[in-house]
């Protein structure tokens, strides 16, 4: 009898996908959008308070918009997935041998024997048909599915955070350099939060960093300059 070697515990990065890309997304377009938004409304020669309170409502009215799309998004996502599961369900219950023989031509595609294959897909097919449909005909783990609350508080709460940056960025600057302030508190800003997302993720971090560095710089470089020649028209 062959003995069962336990596996060593890797640690992986991609069931962290579902908060981390609405995380990211969300601090980054914080950072963006509002430092944007702050700097074209500079760019029009605004008054202080108008930039701050520009800030202020591009932050409320940003997070709460991420939230209501990343919930909206995902709960979309997992309404589909859960319709799926119901075909699937009602297929192996009226189809079990069409079902079985599905499994077992996935394995063999998959470089398996088909004699192999046969057997591996009775085997899993008998322990527990449904996960084993849904994991390698659909692709879908049942304890991993998309969470739509999680997903909608991770991009408002980094939104937050993100938009709280260029915000900080003018409350703090000396004089009347806050528009520098706001670009470089809020570039480096996005250059850790890209790198912050790829060490979570797993992927290189400087290379991440420099993208959404780039990103970010010509964003607010293009709102700038929109909101300069609407203020010289106005």
């Amino acid at each position: 009898m062959s003995k069962i070697v336990t596996p060593h515990a890797d640690i992986h990065k991609s069931h962290r996908s579902n908060w981390l890309r609405a995380a990211v997304l969300g601090a980054n377009d914080g950072i963006v959008s509002t430092a944007s938004i702050m700097l074209g409304v500079t760019a029009a020669h605004a008054s202080n308070s108008t930039i701050l309170t520009a800030g202020i409502a591009g932050l409320t009215a940003g997070a709460l918009s991420m939230a209501a799309g990343e919930y909206v998004s995902v709960s979309s996502q997992k309404d589909s997935e859960h319709a799926d599961i119901e075909i699937e369900r009602r297929s192996l219950a009226d189809n079990p041998d069409e079902e079985l023989a599905e499994l077992a031509h996935i394995y063999v595609h998959r470089g398996l024997d088909p004699k192999l294959a046969d057997e591996v897909a009775r085997q899993l097919h008998d322990h527990d048909a449904e996960t084993a449909h849904l994991r390698d005909e659909l692709g879908i783990e049942l304890g991993s599915m998309a969470n739509p609350i999680q997903a909608s508080a991770a991009s408002a709460v980094a939104f937050s955070v993100g938009a709280a940056v260029p915000i900080l960025a003018s409350i703090i600057a000396p004089g009347n350099i806050d528009t520098w302030f706001i670009v470089i508190l809020s570039l480096v800003a996005l250059a850790i939060s890209g790198g912050i997302g790829a060490y979570f993720g797993g992927g290189h971090r400087i290379r991440a960093a420099f993208r959404v560095f780039i990103g970010g710089s010509i964003a607010m470089a293009i709102t700038a300059l929109i909101g300069h020649f609407v203020g010289k028209a106005l």
